[in-house]
């Protein structure tokens, strides 16, 4: 019945299209009206076309996306209860944290070992014997989980490796081949987001850390089998970008792939920025997250994990974290965004982006390998200065208002008083320590409003 209706139609070829809306234009030049160049170097064109189309490679179709739930595993007690919570709340996988490795912490997989939820664990340590038992632990409950060791991304956003670069790498290696662990490599590129990084940087950067991690795998087999990698993946603004750059990131991994002569099963577990988010007006970071959380999974990511609208600047509480988690569950289902599989798939515009993104990232990546690669560049200082010139632009933007924060720096409440409701501190923390490199910060683009708006409050 479709094929009749669009029949009923003349073919309007691209070029057809470009005259008519020269001609609406009555004169004014095209390019300059209706053309938009971004921070990227990608030029958004007013309509796009068939004809125009020549984007060859199909991504696999995607498993349905699941709701993720983050939790830190300092007491276990209370961290089981939570589990249990969440998870009968409507959570259906679990984001577990561990700050530090200790014994009793494995009662919390004891626990939910009858739970089928699935694990993904960051360690925010490096302790290879509490790695071995947490294998062993695992492999009597015949349970696999996602580890999430990442040493590269430890320097690159503290400024040191957990104890050295030799027995950190050392350490990967042996985890890449426990049985227990579904993914031998997790990549945390949040950081390259969050700190300012354009997305094309964020892609490329993402990519030469998993060189890096790829290098040392085969140079210690000879061979790569296939690889099973996390990416973390921070979802900033620009709503139709963000669903292009996750599928720019499998597209440029499957380059990479091609060049190991293996295969490269990715798994990205996705979250909002936080670079957009503020204090005052607070509640407009829940529609922040919500935008980022639907690009994240139109964009195809596995996992979805939300931020509390007030997490920057209150404690844990169970309040934020439910309406945190509604709104995945009403995206889910009472929007149906689990219905369709590749739901973009098709359309012009952003398979155009994708396709110039991955270029741009690739390019970028090229330039890294042949400077010696991601981990010697971050001890040349060449990744961190190119970070902080995109994120000081940026900063200039929101300044100047061109980038618009609701409630920052347009449509302010003057009444809105925050000093009094901050529990947790806000803004970058300066730490004098002695670090191999510069790290890299994150920050948030309202700090410089904030700060000033709240010694006005104390005035």
């Amino acid at each position: 019945m479709s094929e009749k209706l669009f029949d009923e139609f003349d073919f309007v070829s691209a070029k057809a299209w470009k005259q008519k809306i020269q001609a609406d234009l009555k004169g004014k030049d095209y390019n300059q009206s209706l053309v938009k160049s971004t921070d990227e170097g990608i030029e958004v064109k007013p309509f796009y076309h068939a004809d125009q189309h020549d984007y060859e490679f199909t991504l696999p179709d995607s498993s349905p996306w699941y709701v993720s739930e983050k939790l830190y595993l300092e007491n276990v007690e209370i961290t089981i209860e939570n589990a249990k919570d969440v998870i009968e709340r409507g959570a259906e996988s679990l984001w577990v944290i561990i700050p530090e490795a200790h014994d009793r912490k494995l009662k919390f997989f004891e626990a939910l070992a009858s739970d089928n939820t699935p694990l993904y664990v960051e360690f925010l340590c490096q302790d290879l014997v509490f790695f071995e038992q947490l294998n062993a632990l695992l492999k009597t409950q015949h349970k696999k989980i996602r580890i999430g060791f990442d040493p590269i991304h430890q320097l690159a956003s503290t400024g040191n490796w957990f104890k050295s670069q030799d027995e950190d790498l050392e350490v990967f290696l042996k985890l890449s081949q426990f049985e227990s662990f579904i993914n031998h490599i997790d990549i945390d590129t949040r950081l390259y987001q969050n700190s300012g990084g354009l997305i094309i940087q964020q892609l490329a950067y993402g990519l030469a850390h998993l060189c890096e991690y790829l290098n040392l795998l085969k140079s210690k087999e000879g061979k790569l089998n296939p690889v099973h990698v996390n990416f973390l993946v921070a979802q900033g603004s620009n709503y139709f970008f963000e669903m292009a750059k996750l599928k720019a990131l499998r597209l440029i991994t499957h380059s990479l792939a091609k060049e190991f002569s293996t295969e490269i099963d990715v798994h990205i577990i996705a979250e909002p920025s936080q670079r957009n988010h503020s204090i005052y007006e607070y509640n407009m970071n829940m529609l922040r997250t919500t935008t980022a959380c639907m690009s994240a999974i139109l964009g195809g990511a596995d996992w979805v994990n939300n931020l509390a609208y007030d997490e920057i600047y209150h404690k844990r509480n169970e309040f934020g974290e439910r309406l945190s988690r509604n709104q995945l569950l009403i995206l889910k289902q009472e929007s149906y965004f689990d219905k369709v599989l590749n739901p973009v798939d098709g359309a012009y515009y952003i398979e155009s982006i994708t396709k110039e993104l991955a270029e741009k990232a690739l390019s970028i990546f090229k330039t890294i390998e042949a400077g010696k690669g991601f981990i010697h560049q971050l001890f040349e200082g060449k990744i961190q200065k190119k970070i902080k010139e995109s994120a000081e632009k940026e900063q200039e933007k929101v300044n100047s208002g061109e980038f618009i924060l609701v409630g920052l720096n347009k449509y302010q409440n003057p009444e809105d008083q925050m000093s009094k409701n901050l529990e947790l501190f806000p803004f970058l923390k300066h730490q004098q320590r002695k670090t191999l490199i510069e790290p890299i910060l994150q920050k948030r683009l309202a700090e410089p409003i904030e700060k000033e708006r709240l010694e006005h409050e104390n005035q």
